[in-house]
């Protein structure tokens, strides 16, 4: 185990190197599978679910275990301030910041050096001319400062500036949180930043005596690979905290999860957060957003950019959208569309939300009672944009009227040459009128124990389909939107 630095004592960097789990190798070593990112195990805030809190128990065990790491954490907000001394022990400058590399292609982005300020200079030292760094303060190996004005290289942060108090995103938390402090540590030869510190008990240890400043609380630090960070900085100021380019930790979230995050982020940066997203991951996060932060969301975007999100979306969750905005908002948002998704979404709006046409969807397919499963199965294989909630295809005749509303599993258990009009069952389909109200087809969904129901004009042409978690929002509007897990993946 490698002793704690004396105070102020001229000794080298030593490297804190957490000592390797039974039969496997150090966190975050070459070849380390014990984690998603390596490094230091994670502690973090409780969250809501079950996996997340047995994540949060197996980090907070193996970081808790670790005296090394424990020992060797030293607090930004406590260490700014203090003096900078030479390798004879004069002081030269107080610290006035530190300057992390912030690439995103490494887990804890190293430290590149120290903003030290002299007399009303700010001077900046490399990160190789660091002795030591504790709370009392920091040694270097020489006394050389470069005198010329401090501005961050490219690709450079500084922690205390850019970083600290400003929000990030806890992706195995899924919360959005405010860092109160952040930790440093040797790790690998080098002082890196680790960890991250969201606690109120460390704001008020900042806002208390200076003696307090200093003292880290481990078991409150969440480790830094679990971190995205995001805002930008001023314009004319050193480059923007910017999001991890890898995005590897909001890959793993669910669509629920991001809705989360993105009602808690303020605007700038749940802006940034949906320019990271894939098109469709960003529409289901949308959809599972509560709506009055959805309508918030729209209002700030562009309209070119709300028209483009909106477009990504199912056409029931799009227009529930735009009808909880004002109609000069809907407008310069519809102008903005692809005109056949507005010329389809101006229909659906047309119709009283509480009635079938107000909150069915027109993302369905159908199919000719002529067609043979082997041909349908391909066609749906080639089908780029195929419903994620399909569950059943509209079977139509030569006229386009419905005949039958054919399960997906049918598809599965009848040979490829069986013609669909044999699958036609006896009942009739399962369908409502465009103007059946809520009650109405939440009763026609439970008395045929069907996940949707064809909505269908005078002629039985089909017009849309309704599903269960539709009829759910439709009665309960007040509970925000329910979403169940999707058929198809």
């Amino acid at each position: 185990m490698v002793r704690r630095f004396a105070r102020l004592s001229p000794h080298p960097i030593r490297s804190v190197t957490p000592p390797p789990e039974e039969g496997g190798r150090p966190p975050g070593a070459p070849g380390d599978t014990s984690g998603p990112t390596g490094g230091i195990a994670r502690a973090t805030t409780p969250v809501r679910s079950g996996l997340g809190a047995v994540r949060r128990r197996q980090r907070s065990q193996r970081l808790l275990a670790n005296r090394a790491v424990r020992d060797a954490l030293v607090s930004l907000a406590g260490l700014v301030g203090r003096p900078v001394h030479n390798q004879s022990g004069a002081e030269i400058g107080r610290l006035g910041d530190v300057v992390c590399r912030w690439s995103g292609e490494e887990t804890y982005p190293p430290v590149t050096g120290l903003v030290v300020r002299v007399g009303r200079r700010l001077a900046f030292v490399d990160a190789s001319s660091i002795e030591s760094m504790e709370h009392a303060g920091i040694i270097l190996k020489s006394a050389r400062l470069d005198l010329r004005d401090f501005t961050p290289r490219p690709g450079e942060v500084t922690l205390f500036d850019q970083v600290l108090d400003h929000q990030l995103v806890d992706v195995d938390g899924v919360q959005v949180i405010r860092a109160a402090d952040l930790y440093l540590a040797p790790i690998y030869g080098r002082y890196s930043l680790v960890g991250v510190d969201i606690s109120a008990q460390t704001l008020l240890r900042r806002l208390g005596p200076a003696r307090w400043r200093h003292r880290p609380t481990p078991e409150r630090v969440i480790d830094w690979g679990a971190i995205q960070p995001f805002g930008d900085t001023e314009q004319g100021a050193a480059p923007e905290v910017r999001l991890r380019t890898t995005n590897e930790g909001l890959e793993r979230l669910r669509p629920g999860e991001l809705a989360d995050l993105l009602e808690d982020l303020m605007r700038p940066e749940r802006q940034k957060l949906l320019d990271s997203l894939a098109p469709e991951e960003a529409a289901d996060a949308l959809e599972e957003m509560d709506p009055e932060e959805l309508a918030s969301l729209l209002r700030e975007s562009d309209p070119t950019r709300a028209a483009e999100l909106l477009g990504d979306m199912e056409p029931d969750e799009a227009v529930d959208a735009l009808r909880d905005l004002n109609r000069d908002e809907r407008e310069q948002i519809l102008s903005a569309m692809d005109p056949d998704t507005a010329v389809d979404l101006v229909r659906l709006l047309g119709f009283p939300e509480d009635e079938a046409g107000g909150f069915m969807t027109t993302a369905f397919l159908t199919a000719r009672d002529t067609e043979t499963v082997a041909t349908l199965s391909a066609r749906l294989a080639a089908h780029e944009d195929c419903p994620d909630e399909l569950d059943a295809i509209i079977v139509v005749d030569d006229d386009g009227r419905m005949v039958w509303d054919l399960p997906l599993l049918h598809l599965l258990i009848n040979p490829g040459d069986t013609v669909l009009a044999d699958l036609v069952g006896e009942a009739e389909p399962v369908t409502v009128g465009i103007h059946a109200e809520v009650d109405a087809v939440a009763e026609r969904l439970i008395e045929t124990r069907r996940m949707s129901v064809v909505v269908v004009d005078d002629d039985d042409r089909p017009l849309g389909r309704i599903l269960a978690d539709d009829v759910i929002d439709a009665l309960m509007p007040e509970r925000g939107r329910i979403h169940f897990p999707r058929l198809l993946q």
